[in-house]
């Protein structure tokens, strides 16, 4: 029996992406998403190989990171992967804690225990190695009030657009290759103390040509979900497959956004030149017969292409953007929670055919 205490997490603290060009990276989330300008790190600050941009909108953090010259790990980071995510960074009370838990039951260490301080406190920080090169760090923030992190100053800027009511991380995917599903789902319950609450496997995600399975892997509390994909066999290539070869191996799918009112986020999102993924009309023929009484007038729904499903908890709202890069790989969710606790299991062959629609414009289904 695993016991499940040893790593309690608080939430995501902050997900960071290597990128091309961080501030334009960072400037594209304030208009089009609605962040606000937080931090920054650079020349200025006296880092002299890399230049950080941080946003946030009320509890998701996202920092932006390019190379400042050739050559670098980040640099080679972009090459292999595009705008990808790096570091997806998790709070925890003990960060030195967090690394000896882990390693002990078979982590392997990419960032040893380090305290760094300025006049505004310390902040401890470890950190491992998870799928393709995506790495997990513990945060502890308990003892520092800075803006964001020991060498980062404010960043104030003058352009600040009103937030689209993007709340906090609902959950992030993992996409995996051929036949390492099982061994990162048992990587977070054996090494992180998690559980897996739900699995879909192709009957449950398929279509006419292609098919994946997926795990829902949870912390304890519940703040912290990977659901974990790999492709499964098709007639043509899968969203995973396409992927994975776009992105170059493992690595972060999509990252789920709550908000409270979808109809009015995704209205602003359309606003500023967010494009979706989109649902045929006839998807709300019968989607009230599948789901039941909802508190939400259907037209507004259809008119955004905003998706509807239903668990014994409640219902749920969804959208899923286009990639928000060249490469057909990083998209956004937002949802919205009536109660459920699930994944909107019962869109998944509606959202699959959107996905196939624009995977037959790109020439890679």
């Amino acid at each position: 029996m695993v016991n499940k205490d040893f790593l309690p997490l608080n939430g995501t603290d902050y997900i960071e992406f290597y990128v091309g060009n961080s501030l334009q990276a960072a400037r594209f989330y304030q208009s089009s998403f609605g962040f606000q300008t937080l931090a920054y790190a650079g020349l200025s600050t006296g880092i002299k190989d890399k230049e950080s941009y941080v946003v946030r909108q009320n509890k998701i953090t996202i920092v932006f990171t390019s190379p400042l010259r050739g050559g670098t790990e980040i640099g080679k980071h972009i090459d292999n992967h595009g705008d990808g995510v790096k570091v997806i960074a998790l709070s925890v009370n003990d960060s030195k804690k967090a690394l000896k838990e882990t390693v002990k039951r078979g982590a392997e260490v990419v960032l040893e225990y380090v305290k760094t301080s300025d006049e505004y406190g310390f902040v401890e920080m470890s950190g491992i190695k998870t799928y393709g090169d995506t790495v997990h760090y513990f945060v502890d923030r308990s003892n520092y009030k800075g803006v964001f992190l020991p060498g980062f100053k404010v960043w104030d800027a003058h352009y600040k657009p009103p937030e689209v009511g993007l709340l906090f991380v609902d959950h992030m995917v993992g996409n995996v290759g051929w036949g390492q599903m099982n061994h990162w789902a048992k990587f977070y319950i054996e090494v992180l103390g998690f559980s897996q609450i739900v699995s879909f496997d192709d009957k449950d995600i398929s279509t006419e040509y292609t098919a994946l399975m997926s795990k829902v892997m949870s912390n304890d509390n519940g703040r912290v979900k990977f659901p974990i994909n790999e492709p499964a066999e098709g007639m043509k290539k899968s969203q995973i497959e396409e992927y994975i070869d776009f992105y170059g191996g493992a690595g972060v799918q999509h990252i789920a956004l709550a908000t409270n009112n979808i109809i009015e986020t995704v209205t602003n999102l359309k606003n500023r030149g967010v494009e979706f993924l989109h649902v045929p009309s006839e998807y709300y023929d019968s989607v009230l017969e599948r789901v039941g009484e909802i508190d939400e007038d259907l037209k507004p729904l259809k008119e955004l292409g905003i998706l509807i499903d239903r668990d014994e908890e409640g219902y749920l709202l969804q959208i899923f953007t286009k990639p928000v890069g060249p490469r057909p790989t990083v998209f956004y969710e937002v949802i919205q929670r009536k109660g459920a606790i699930s994944f909107g299991k019962g869109n998944f062959k509606a959202l699959f055919e959107a996905i196939e629609l624009e995977q037959s414009k790109r020439g890679t289904l």
